[in-house]
């Protein structure tokens, strides 16, 4: 039985398919969903100018702590832009982390078990490539639980083909 669903998102229009899949299904079960983000660490290495080496920002830091705080900020509104209408209907829980997302996500859903794990991607083939692309293919072999992997385009190329079937 699903009860506690992992729905990962980047905040992207391609992740919403999932984040939108997690819901619904959640409001059917009665379930519940953790909408996770893990905004990747290594967008935070900056070169530095006189050696060529990266400068990281160290967690604990102000620069750190008020980084995730924005991040925080907009998990909600994108929360809340695109799923007001759910937002009453589920228990939804927020959870977002500086990190590694391919080492974080595995980490948290074996710490955590959930049920299932919602992961969506621009394209079939993405598997090996982009964001939710090697992300996804590293969550589907490592994760505790069954992974559901969507394929974001696949809704609007269906439409697509109703439209000219008409």
């Amino acid at each position: 039985m699903i009860k506690h669903i992992l729905a990962l998102t980047d905040l992207s229009e391609f992740s919403r398919n999932g984040v939108s899949y997690a819901l619904n299904l959640a409001r059917t079960v009665g379930g519940e969903v953790t909408v996770y983000y893990v905004v990747n660490c290594r967008e935070f290495a900056q070169p530095c100018c006189e050696n060529g080496e990266n400068a990281r920002i160290d967690a604990g830091s102000p620069q750190y702590e008020r980084l995730k705080r924005k991040y925080q900020l907009d998990l909600a509104r994108f929360l809340n832009q695109h799923f007001s209408d759910l937002i009453p209907w589920v228990k939804i829980r927020e959870k977002i982390e500086i990190g590694m997302p391919e080492k974080n996500i595995v980490e948290w859903a074996k710490r955590e078990g959930p049920d299932l794990v919602v992961i969506s991607t621009r394209a079939p083939s993405d598997l090996s490539e982009g964001f939710f692309g090697g992300l996804a293919a590293k969550v589907v072999v490592d994760a505790p639980c069954p992974v559901l992997y969507l394929y974001a385009g696949a809704e609007e190329q269906a439409r697509q083909r109703v439209a000219q079937a008409c």
